[in-house]
């Protein structure tokens, strides 16, 4: 079953294979580029009706040095059926692109950990035909940021960090760390960090304490109900003082967005460059209620207004 956290590990290597940086130090080889990295079909479903599909694939390729496969697994749980399909995976991989293959498994349970090292083998009395030897990237092997400028330097392993070491009993220390870390980028892209840590939680305890760190930033993914979602939906937002206005903007645009309204320039204009809380807040509140964009500026509606007695 494809879980929250075989998806944020997916999209984490995915967008950045830097991140692989443990497996690169496992393998003695430098620390990777992203350029150096193609990403190819998970699939590995041969003619008979069985379905089979890596996590992730990624084709190691520098302009310098020895190309090979990364097959990335996120595992959860000891599997003994899955130590098969590893097998068949590397086995699969080599022949079809005739590159040697690295298997990677990510995962956040010691005892998971310890047991997705292997190896795993296929042999007959003492003799193994096949040998699987997975790289694990677990609490044993990642290493827990404890300072904010690591996660400033290296987002990417911040966030695997995280998701790894979510059932550690110090996982509420590593989480504010890595939190404070990634308040050092611009919103934007702390948001998108934030994201990703928040889906790769959502099926741990630590979870809510993530979301209670989350007091300043918001962040959006419809599929997950993510807190930016609920805020903005709701009618929440919070953050800074200095970015309060935009979420509650962007607050008011997306639920008109989500009703299908056509947005003007001239509508867009007007509630993004507008700083008054308490407008924006009545905005929000009746964004789901107008029946057009434009009826959120309709005179004496505003908190102003409803609140003077008539003459």
């Amino acid at each position: 079953m494809v879980t929250s956290t075989h998806e944020a590990s997916h999209r984490l290597f995915q967008e950045h294979p830097e991140a692989l940086a443990p497996v690169f130090e496992a393998l003695g080889l430098p620390p990777p580029s992203k350029q150096d990295f193609d990403e190819l079909s998970p699939d590995a479903t041969e003619i008979r009706p069985m379905e089979r599909r890596v996590d992730s694939v990624f084709r190691y390729a520098p302009d310098m040095g020895e190309n090979f496969l990364l097959a990335v697994e996120s595992q959860t749980k000891k599997d003994p059926d899955k130590a098969r399909s590893w097998a068949y995976y590397v086995a699969y991989l080599c022949a079809k692109h005739d590159l040697p293959v690295v298997l990677v498994a990510v995962c956040r349970d010691r005892a998971t950990a310890k047991w997705a090292v292997g190896p795993f083998e296929c042999a007959v009395a003492s003799w193994p035909t096949q040998t699987t030897r997975p790289i694990v990237l677990g609490p044993q092997t990642v290493p827990a940021v404890t300072d904010e400028a690591t996660v400033a330097r290296r987002p990417a392993l911040a966030v695997l960090s995280a998701i790894v070491h979510s059932e550690n009993r110090r996982a509420p220390d590593i989480l504010e760390v890595i939190a404070r870390g990634l308040l050092s980028f611009e919103p934007d892209i702390t948001k998108y960090w934030f994201e990703m840590v928040e889906i790769g939680l959502e099926s741990t305890p630590t979870r809510e304490n993530w979301r209670k760190l989350m007091q300043d930033v918001v962040t959006h993914s419809p599929r997950h109900r993510t807190l930016f979602e609920e805020k903005y939906l709701e009618g929440k937002a919070e953050g800074k003082a200095e970015g309060e206005a935009r979420g509650e903007a962007k607050g008011v645009l997306r639920v008109l967005e989500v009703r299908g309204f056509v947005i003007t320039d001239a509508v867009r204009e007007r509630i993004t460059t507008c700083t008054d809380l308490a407008l924006l807040n009545d905005w929000l509140d009746r964004a789901g209620t107008v029946e057009r964009a434009e009826d959120l500026f309709a005179p004496g509606t505003g908190p102003a207004e409803l609140s003077e007695e008539a003459p």
